[in-house]
Formats: structure tokens, C-alpha cells, sequence
């Protein structure tokens, strides 16, 4: 959610005559996140998040937006998406695929409680339920083989110890398959700061632009790894046993998930670690940038590699 297209005033009033929305009163630029330009816009009916796509193409969006209308009609707290004059939720704006939704109430952590993760993994996991009946399909264009080639691009780049680590870790996973295990929709980036809160209440999840299908266990994963996370990169206990428990609540673990559950967490770990290597050594330019720091995730795949509570009993 950085600037990297910056749109002017004129182009946004102009391309807002699409929409039911009234007349434009203030935007400005969100400044978190590091994939898609992302702008608050008020207008004389309300608030609103304009996001503008600077990686997917139009003819890709349907997914993503279609899934959010969904999720919402079924009860799950996230954005809406809003459609235009021809019922489109999507169409281009300076040169780029954009789209509006709704703005939430409510505000992210950057130190959860337990009883906000638990609130998390409940939420996750109607997610999850509410995503079997959505009918299109999305390949992960981040699984295995991304992260594989992706590694290979980058390792003239790394320091010779990180790339041995991250060499060991693709050789590791190359021997493990999930096949077997629950798939479908899934958010595929769940951080603390894509989900707002009201106190230990959800408000929303946001961000879905790398929601696809996969395996469930990985987008429980990918969240684990990061709202039980204490500032000196370890995972505390208390929040991983209280995400996991929200999330069981509504969605118990199969025995399958349970023993794939440790290998799981280093498949998440690493690829997110993946992903900010390259944002760090391979950085696109933009108007208002946040890089976010890889060795955490390298830390957090060592500490997986020697765990032994995972937090399921």
C-alpha cells in the first residue's frame, strides 16, 4: 500500500463521474504496505479506499473483487467492493486497473492480545468456510515454484550465508507436498496490518489482491507467523495457542493438518522471507515506499527449524 502512480485531482474527479458517489472532497496517499498505490478518498457520500494495481492486470481483478463481495454478503468482515454506472467494480484509472471500497471502521495492532488473536483465527477460519461456495478458482502465483525461481534471480545478490540458508530451506520443501490436505480460498497475507479491530472485535480484513486457492494450513501459517510475533522475533506461546484456538472453534484440524503443521510453518516463513529479500535487492521505484526488513523471517525459519511446541496439544 504505497504511491508508486500518483493520481491528480482532475483524473480522480473525472473518473469518479462513474460512480453514485457524489462529489470529491479530499484524497491522499497511504503511505503502508509495499505492492499496490493505495488512496483514501472522501467524497460527499462517505469514505472510501481507492486502490490503483501496479502489478495485475484488469482482466485479473475479477477474482480478487468478486471473492470480497462474496465474503462480505456471507458475513465475513472485509472491504466491499464498489461498482461503477456499468456494474463494474473495476476500470482504469492514470494508466492502471483501479477499483473503490468501502472504508472500515477500526484501526490495526502492531501488539495483539490474546484474545484479539483468538478473535483473528475464529474469523479466519469462517473465512475459510465461506470461501467454499465462491466459484472461481486462482492459482498462488507465490507457491513453490515462485519462491524457487525467485531464489534463483537473487542469489548472485546475497550474502553467501544467506544464500546457503535459503538454498537448504527450497531443498528442504521441495521434499514436502500438501496435496492431501483441506484447500480453497485463502488470504495468502494476513499480517497485523491487514486487519482492523475495534477493541478485540474484527472490524475487517483487508488487502485480498494475494488471496487465491491453496492449501487452508498455509494461510493459518502465514497469520501464525506473524500475530504471535514479539519484537525480538521469537514466537510467543500465549498467541499462537490463542490464534489457533479462534481458529478451531469454528474449523477443527485434521489429524493430516496436524502433522504437516510444522513444516507448514517454514513453508510460510519462508515465503515471506523470499518475497522481502526481493523487495530489498530488487526494489521497484515509487513515489512513497516501505520496505520491510527480511532477516525477521530468516530468524523465524531458523526458530522453526529447532521448535518443538507448536501449540496444538
Amino acid at each position: 500500500m504505497s504511491v508508486y502512480t500518483t493520481v491528480s485531482r482532475d483524473s480522480l474527479q473525472q473518473w469518479l463521474q462513474g460512480y453514485a458517489l457524489g462529489q470529491l472532497i479530499d484524497f491522499q496517499g497511504i503511505a503502508a504496505g509495499i505492492t499496490n498505490t493505495n488512496y483514501f478518498v472522501t467524497t460527499t457520500h462517505g469514505r472510501y479506499v481507492l486502490t490503483l494495481f501496479e502489478t495485475l492486470r484488469l482482466d485479473e481483478l475479477p477474482y480478487y473483487l468478486s471473492l470480497m463481495s462474496h465474503l462480505a454478503r456471507h458475513g465475513v468482515a472485509c472491504p466491499a467492493p464498489i461498482a461503477d454506472h456499468s456494474d463494474r467494480f473495476a476500470s482504469l484509472l492514470a494508466g492502471k486497473p483501479a477499483c473503490l471500497v468501502s472504508c472500515l471502521t477500526g484501526t490495526d495492532v502492531s501488539h495483539p492480545t490474546a484474545a484479539q488473536c483468538r478473535a483473528v483465527g475464529e474469523m479466519l477460519a469462517q473465512m475459510h468456510k465461506a470461501g467454499a461456495t465462491f466459484p472461481r478458482k486462482m492459482h498462488n502465483p507465490r507457491g513453490p515454484h515462485w519462491w524457487s525461481l525467485t531464489a534463483q534471480q537473487l542469489y548472485p545478490q546475497l550474502p553467501t550465508d544467506i544464500a546457503e540458508t535459503l538454498a537448504e530451506e527450497i531443498h528442504f520443501q521441495d521434499g514436502h507436498r500438501f496435496d492431501h490436505l483441506p484447500s480453497g480460498v485463502i488470504h495468502a497475507d494476513l499480517f497485523r496490518d491487514n486487519v482492523l479491530l475495534d477493541g478485540d472485535s474484527i472490524s475487517g480484513f483487508i488487502d485480498f489482491y494475494y488471496a487465491c486457492n491453496d492449501i487452508l494450513l498455509y494461510d493459518i501459517a502465514i497469520a501464525v507467523n506473524d500475530w504471535a510475533r514479539r519484537d525480538d522475533g521469537e514466537l510467543d506461546d500465549e498467541l499462537a495457542r490463542a490464534f489457533l484456538a479462534g481458529y478451531q472453534s469454528e474449523r477443527p484440524l485434521s489429524q493430516a493438518e496436524r502433522d504437516c503443521w510444522p513444516v507448514m510453518l517454514r513453508a510460510a516463513a519462508l515465503r515471506f522471507w523470499v518475497s522481502r529479500l526481493q523487495d530489498l535487492y530488487q526494489p521497484i521505484s515509487g513515489e512513497l515506499t516501505y520496505t520491510k526488513d527480511p532477516a525477521a523471517f530468516r530468524q523465524l525459519l531458523l526458530a522453526h527449524r529447532c521448535r518443538s511446541e507448536f501449540w496444538l496439544g
